[in-house]
């Protein structure tokens, strides 16, 4: 009973980003606290998208050219299958789906695919790792540019909050998006090694980044009157629409990867880069994109959709690592049974521990 409930256990950060949304509603930011809170969410969406752009390793994504098959996969169900899929909940009737949340799942949909925890559910599954990490980084760079192109195309009629891609919208896009992951880029081979030797510390700081984002974006949300607008009734609507979502993608990526005969660890890494969107990424660009009170409608269905597809993807690679083939013996043990245990690794070579299940993308 108790494996089973540190399998569904809810994630921390989730529980965290869930505390915003709690505290925004009971005691929402007003008047001078909203203005320097507007301001503080200016410089921390610049400083989230320029450690994107310092972490992404250009010449991963380049190594992996040959895996071109298994991109353009991925990228197509990023960036076709899933905004199709968001499309079709867009149709449903109003008096069925709130057509605010509806966007909202759209906006999920044409989100990139996460970096952290693709990767991590790969390794644990015994998947092709250096492609979803190539894979991963390329649909987040081409998601900057991207998607913010496909929501100008696909919800600019929606009318939530004011969905529209003007002159001002695209400067602002470029300024706190663009510029700042391109800086990022370009200063990646002198302070890539600092950045990476502090990720830790770094990644404390994009998660309370996030968290001021989304808390900031429920406020005006809440004062301009959302939770009276959305019923239990939405609610339910929003948890079946993110379920069927998943499953649907689950499944169709699982198919076409087996019909188009990839190996096992390339099918494992297309099903966990291309049917999992990052919640880092789209929280900012939310609020950047989105202006009024939209954004914080827009991300309650991608944190719920976050939520889902962790629990769903451990469980899934979990079962993954279970049914994978026996690694064959290690040629020292087969050739000297006498080497103490705990023996320094030979030149060369480096113990193989499966990645820790991931908390947050």
């Amino acid at each position: 009973m108790s494996a089973l409930l540190r399998r569904f256990r809810p994630d921390p950060y989730i529980v965290a980003l869930l505390s915003m949304v709690a505290l925004a509603s009971v005691l929402p930011a007003r008047g001078v606290v909203e203005d320097v809170l507007d301001q503080l969410i200016v410089v921390a969406i610049g400083f989230l998208f320029f450690l994107y752009g310092a972490r992404l390793s250009t010449e991963t994504m380049l190594a992996g050219v040959r895996h071109w098959r298994l991109h353009l996969l991925v990228l197509a169900c990023t960036f076709v299958l899933f905004p199709v899929f968001g499309l079709l909940v867009r149709l449903l009737p109003d008096n069925v789906f709130d057509h605010e949340l509806a966007a909202g799942v759209l906006f999920l949909c044409l989100l990139p695919s996460t970096v952290q925890s693709s990767i991590a559910f790969t390794s644990v599954a015994k998947g092709n790792v250096a492609a979803a990490i190539c894979t991963a980084s390329l649909s987040n760079v081409l998601g900057v540019l991207l998607t913010p192109l496909l929501v100008a195309v696909l919800l600019s009629d929606t009318g939530t909050g004011g969905v529209h891609i003007s002159p001002g919208t695209v400067v602002k896009i470029v300024l706190q998006l663009l510029v700042p992951f391109a800086a990022g880029q370009l200063l990646r081979p002198w302070i890539g090694g600092f950045v990476g030797r502090h990720k830790q510390v770094l990644g404390l700081l994009d998660k309370g980044s996030i968290l001021l984002v989304v808390y900031t974006a429920f406020s005006g949300a809440v004062v301009a009157g959302v939770w009276g607008a959305l019923s239990g009734w939405d609610l339910l609507a929003l948890a079946v629409v993110s379920v069927v979502l998943l499953a649907l993608v689950l499944g169709v990526t699982t198919l076409v990867a087996r019909q188009l005969r990839f190996s096992r660890e390339d099918r494992i890494t297309i099903l966990f880069t291309g049917s999992t969107k990052s919640l880092a990424t789209g929280v900012p660009m939310a609020t950047v994109i989105f202006a009024g009170t939209g954004a914080g409608l827009v991300i309650l269905p991608l944190m719920l959709f976050h939520q889902l597809q962790l629990i769903t993807c451990a469980v899934l690679a979990r079962r993954w690592a279970r049914q994978a083939p026996p690694e064959p013996l290690d040629v020292r043990q087969s050739l000297d049974v006498s080497q103490p245990v705990g023996a320094a690794e030979p030149a060369g070579e480096t113990p193989t521990t499966p990645a820790p299940a991931p908390t947050s993308a």
